[in-house]
């Protein structure tokens, strides 16, 4: 009997989960032990940014078990639909972007895909930009999508009621947005399709538009929601509480480990293979554990090493390995600098006033030390050099020339 336990692992449902009717699938595993071909397993993405965290890689995770189990993952890069944006879970209406944005967008999500998907295999990957589709529909074809679905329906979809109910606009581009991610699953002949939790109505829509095109409806794959380092909301850019696959080492590693003991079983099952019976028993180990072996994931079993114990040394004030840690070159600097200064132009706080509210609640270190004097000044900056400069837990970065 084969064993699906990777395909359960960390889902929050498979729909539809009973044999329909209508339908001549009786489950996805059968479909799975069934089929005569390789299922293809969509998942998309809107590149409306420039970068992919923890949490955007737990679909894409999926997506390679898949691939790994004999599949075809098909990767949706959604160039079309992120000149909208998708407007789950949005407040209101969000900014549209250019051609040219989505482009370099699409180009560095798929830079940081790399470690997680298999790219090499034949027949393993499809990469395809809904662009390809939907770009050439004529408005006879629209009004064929449009008349699949109710006001009614999209009114109930999250976000869309809360909108209306609160009086705030709904533009009608923004009605388009489901129905155009469920001609993806059309236009690619879906068997599967993964995404968050907060997805089930897009994909669901899908699954009715492929059964209105003579097509055998996709099964809906919904993986839980990461929450964030703080431990209470979603991971999120704009809430700052995020953990990117394209930052350095010891920032990975040294948020990793910092991560809520309430989470920890979350962060293992959904971001790691490790057996979840097999945990060390103290939270302080399972942080260290679930740092190295997701740093590991992204950078490699060295670089993982190497940032654990810088984050030690700088922990306890010792001497770190230059290469794991972020650098900022003063070459641009023009001296006197006041700290304050230095901090807001490094990056490691977003403003001057905030590195200042930093220095004030004893949240700044140089050399593990904690800096008290919020108008600190240095008149040059050789006294700076290689010296690292630490706010808060886990932002660090070395002084160079």
């Amino acid at each position: 009997m084969q064993d699906f336990s990777w395909l359960k692992r960390g889902i929050s449902e498979i729909f539809p989960d009973q044999p329909e009717s209508n339908d001549a699938n009786e489950s996805l595993v059968q479909r799975l032990i069934q089929s005569d071909r390789p299922l293809r397993v969509k998942y998309g993405i809107d590149p409306t940014g420039t970068e992919v965290h923890l949490g955007h890689s737990i679909p894409m995770r999926k997506l390679r078990k898949f691939q790994d189990a004999g599949h075809t993952a098909v990767l949706i890069i959604g160039d079309f639909t992120a000149r909208i944006g998708d407007p789950t879970g949005k407040s209101e209406v969000r900014r549209q972007l250019t051609e040219a944005e989505v482009a370099a967008n699409a180009q560095t999500y798929l830079d940081q895909m790399r470690p997680i998907l298999d790219f090499e295999t034949p027949d393993r990957l499809e990469i395809r930009y809904n662009s390809e589709w939907l770009s050439t529909l004529d408005l006879s074809k629209i009004l064929t999508l449009l008349a699949t679905t109710t006001v009614g329906q999209m009114l109930a979809k999250e976000g869309f009621s809360e909108r209306y109910e609160k009086g705030n606009p709904i533009y009608l581009h923004e009605f388009l947005y489901p129905l155009m991610q469920g001609y993806d699953s059309v236009a690619i002949e879906a068997d599967v399709e993964l995404g968050g939790t907060d997805q089930k109505f897009n994909i669901a829509i899908g699954r009715d538009l492929q059964r209105h095109f003579g097509l055998r409806p996709q099964f809906g794959l919904l993986m839980p929601i990461l929450l964030g380092t703080d431990g209470v909301q979603k991971m999120s850019k704009s809430l700052g509480n995020y953990i990117a696959l394209s930052e350095d080492p010891l920032t990975q590693y040294s948020k990793l480990e910092k991560i809520p003991d309430v989470s920890l079983p979350q962060y293992f099952e959904l971001l790691t293979d490790l057996s979840l019976e097999q945990l060390p028993d103290n939270p302080r180990d399972r942080q260290k554990l679930l740092a190295l072996t997701v740093v590991t994931q992204y950078h490699g079993a060295e670089a993982a090493k190497q940032a654990q114990k810088a984050a030690l040394a700088l922990v306890h004030g010792g001497e770190t390995q230059d290469s794991v840690v972020p650098e900022f070159s003063l070459a641009s600097v023009q001296f006197p600098a006041k700290l304050f200064f230095l901090l807001s132009a490094s990056g490691l706080c977003k403003t001057s006033s905030d590195a200042r509210r930093q220095i004030q609640g004893g949240g700044v270190r140089m050399q593990g030390d904690r800096v008290e004097q919020v108008d600190l000044s240095f008149d040059t900056a050789d006294a700076l050099y290689g010296k690292v400069l630490q706010v808060g837990k886990s932002k660090f970065v070395r002084l160079i020339p």
